[in-house]
Formats: C-alpha cells, sequence, structure tokens
C-alpha cells in the first residue's frame, strides 16, 4: 500500500514538473520539434495566418504530429483559446478526414482551438457539400492548405471490399468502390489484408484529391495561383505517424 501512495504521488509531481516545463518552453519559443525558420506553433492571428505560405503551413503540421507522437504536445489553455477565438476565426488550413475515433485531426496535429477547420466523413469521400466547406475554408476564411486525410486499419475501405450494404451507408460505400478497382495490388485483395486495406485507403486520399481539382473550380484556380496547396496525407493509427503527399 505504502509502495502504491509513493508511486502515485511521484506520478502526480511528474505530470505537474511537465506541465510547468512545457509551459516554460511555449513562452521562450523553445520547442523540439521546431523546423528551420519555421515555428512549431502559431497563435493564428490573421496577420500571422496570412504571411505563412501553404508549404509553411504544411510544416507546422509535421511539426505537430512529431511533437504528438514524441508525446510533448503544446501545453494549452483552452479556454483561452475559446475566449480569443469569440469575435473571429483565422484557420491556416482545412482537414478533411475519415470519421474514425482514432484519428482526431487537431490532436494528432497538435492544433488548438481556431486554428485549422476539421471536417470528416467515413472514408473521407468528397461531395458537393465538403467541396463547397473546402470552399468556404480556403476561399472565404483564407486557409492556406486543404489537407485529405486517410488513414491506416479504416473500417469504410474495409466495408466496400466486403461489399457491405446498409441504409444510406451503401450510397457512401460506392463512391469509394473506384479506389478499390484502381488499386493495384499482387497480394490478397480481402479486407482481412491489411496492406491492401491500406493501399486501397491511399488511392482513395489520391482520387479524392483529384476530385476537388476536378470538381472545384474554385479551388483549382487557387491552388494555380499559388494562394493553397492541395495536399494528401496518411495516418498510421499504430504508430501515430501522419505520412504527407501530394
Amino acid at each position: 500500500m505504502l509502495n502504491s501512495q509513493l508511486s502515485h504521488r511521484r506520478d502526480r509531481f511528474d505530470r505537474r514538473t511537465f506541465f510547468k516545463a512545457a509551459g516554460a518552453a511555449t513562452a521562450v519559443g523553445i520547442v523540439e520539434a521546431s523546423i528551420g525558420s519555421v515555428p512549431a506553433h502559431a497563435d493564428f492571428t490573421k496577420e500571422q495566418r496570412d504571411k505563412m505560405t501553404p508549404d509553411e503551413v504544411i510544416q507546422q503540421m509535421k511539426a505537430g504530429n512529431e511533437r504528438f507522437r514524441s508525446g510533448k504536445p503544446q501545453h494549452r489553455d483552452l479556454m483561452s483559446e475559446v475566449k480569443a477565438t469569440v469575435k473571429g476565426q483565422y484557420p491556416a488550413a482545412v482537414v478533411f478526414s475519415c470519421i474514425d475515433s482514432r484519428a482526431p485531426a487537431e490532436l494528432i496535429l497538435d492544433f488548438g482551438i481556431g486554428e485549422i477547420f476539421s471536417g470528416r466523413v467515413a472514408g473521407n469521400v468528397a461531395d458537393e457539400d465538403v467541396l463547397g466547406s473546402i470552399e468556404f475554408a480556403c476561399k472565404v476564411a483564407g486557409s492556406k492548405v486543404a489537407l485529405i486525410m486517410g488513414h491506416t486499419s479504416c473500417g469504410a475501405i474495409k466495408g466496400v471490399i466486403d461489399g457491405v450494404e446498409l441504409g444510406n451507408l451503401t450510397a457512401l460505400l460506392s463512391k469509394i468502390r473506384p479506389a478499390v478497382d484502381a488499386t493495384r495490388y499482387t497480394g490478397e485483395r480481402s479486407s482481412k489484408n491489411y496492406a491492401f486495406v491500406d493501399a486501397v485507403a491511399r488511392e482513395n486520399v489520391v482520387m479524392t484529391i483529384a476530385n476537388v481539382r476536378q470538381r472545384s473550380p474554385v479551388l483549382r484556380d487557387l491552388e494555380s495561383a499559388g494562394s493553397i496547396k492541395i495536399a494528401g496525407s496518411m495516418y498510421n493509427l499504430e504508430t501515430g505517424v501522419v505520412e504527407f503527399f501530394t
């Protein structure tokens, strides 16, 4: 019993020490995961966001994911962020990902309230409503990056491979079917083969990016002008790593 109490006290002390250290590091701008001249974290005021290039925003995402998977996320006062964003929001990016509960974009990229838009649909398939939302984020609200994010072991992908039919889910999964057909894979093409499932998920991201560019002249023109970047990514549920690609 005594050993258990001592262990519990040490654990509480370690947590307090960590959060104090994290707060101090934030105050002086020292972040181990910073990349080059791009800060690992920014309080996205309109002026700061507008000065950033799409590539710098992506570097922010990479640095945030590094902090997340190394167990050193920014120490945040969320209620302060709530109050600071009451009168306006200036998100640097819009992340469109799967509804999977294990892949929350804000956490795995270590962003706070008001810093990114987050849209989620099973299998990250983009219909006209999603396209309109991304157009709002980029054209109206000024986001610099539209990131499409798939993930490993995706249940929606498995459902498509297995031919699942269930209410409105049937129509949703049918939109992923072309990715299954387009995936080049010489091994077992079944939902039990996770390597195939992940290959389809990646192809689905690639096809979603192409769909966004094809069906949204607004986003296509913004990207052509260099105002935004449309990028893809895959989140690994096991390692916590986000792989970025275009």
